[in-house]
């Protein structure tokens, strides 16, 4: 299946050939089920991207063919169906959520009136507040809360670029945005308005001296948005930046560590 993917990538003419639209549907159908995944952990733990999925996701899109479709008052024109049976996968969908085929929802997850784009993959455990959007081929562990108006971003192009990844037991305060492939570790907590990109100042300042990650929250911490110098020829100027202020307990309980966090370090989410 990859090589006929990456052949085709490199010689769009093949998207006429029965043999290339029947593998990149096939692709598409085993990432909805959650059997393929974008980006997935290697033995070493290191997330690997699997740029030629995101190469079949992109080719899917000139396939289909714009339709019209109802749901009541509703009328809707696009090239992509709806993911449906959440029943039956033991997903809760409170309307008006839509998750767009593509993507994988595994048991347990809520979905509240929110949005799930192809290639993403949400595991179990998680909730998608109200308003929350996850983006194309972003990754969502397990026990993740995504708060009210989090926007997770979307990373479909360039193939090789790593998407969003969101690791388990991490708490997204209230319109965060985390964007550009950033990286979000293990029961992290961002208090509510963070913005992490793939190029974001995130500051360590709970030492003597500043330890500065870029687009990457270490496990555990708490973060909440601030402010860092950065010269320009017109002169020196606040930018926003993110500050690490506090560790939440790995040792405690998930739910007891997390509201420690937050009732310690004083963090709205």
């Amino acid at each position: 299946m990859q090589r006929i993917i990456d052949d085709a990538w490199e010689n769009r003419a093949r998207l006429n050939e029965k043999e290339v639209i029947e593998t990149i549907e096939e692709t598409v159908r085993l990432v909805d089920a959650g059997e393929l995944r974008v980006a997935e952990k290697d033995s070493d733990g290191k997330w690997l991207t699997n740029d030629w999925i995101k190469k079949a996701i992109i080719m899917y899109f000139p396939l289909r063919k714009m339709e019209v479709s109802e749901s009541g008052i509703f009328q809707y024109h696009d090239k992509m169906i709806l993911k449906r049976d959440f029943d039956k996968a033991g997903v809760r969908v409170v309307p008006p959520a839509t998750v767009r085929y593509g993507a994988f929802i595994a048991s347990g997850v809520i979905l509240m009136p929110s949005y799930v784009n192809i290639g993403a993959y949400v595991d179990s455990g998680t909730m998608v507040d109200t308003w929350a959007t996850v983006g194309s081929c972003a990754q969502i562990g397990k026990d993740v809360h995504l708060s009210g108006g989090v926007g997770i971003g979307g990373v479909l192009e360039p193939a090789q670029a790593a998407p969003v990844i969101i690791e388990d037991g991490a708490f997204i305060g209230s319109r965060c945005i985390v964007v550009e492939g950033a990286f979000i570790s293990k029961r992290a907590v961002l208090g509510a308005g963070v913005t992490i990109t793939g190029s974001s100042k995130i500051i360590d300042v709970t030492g003597s001296e500043p330890a500065i990650y870029k687009g990457f929250v270490p496990e555990d911490s708490v973060v909440i948005p601030g402010t860092t110098t950065k010269s320009f020829p017109a002169g020196d100027f606040q930018v926003p930046c993110a500050l690490i202020i506090g560790k939440r307990k790995a040792s405690t309980d998930l739910k007891t560590s997390l509201n420690d966090a937050l009732r310690e370090n004083d963090l709205v989410v």
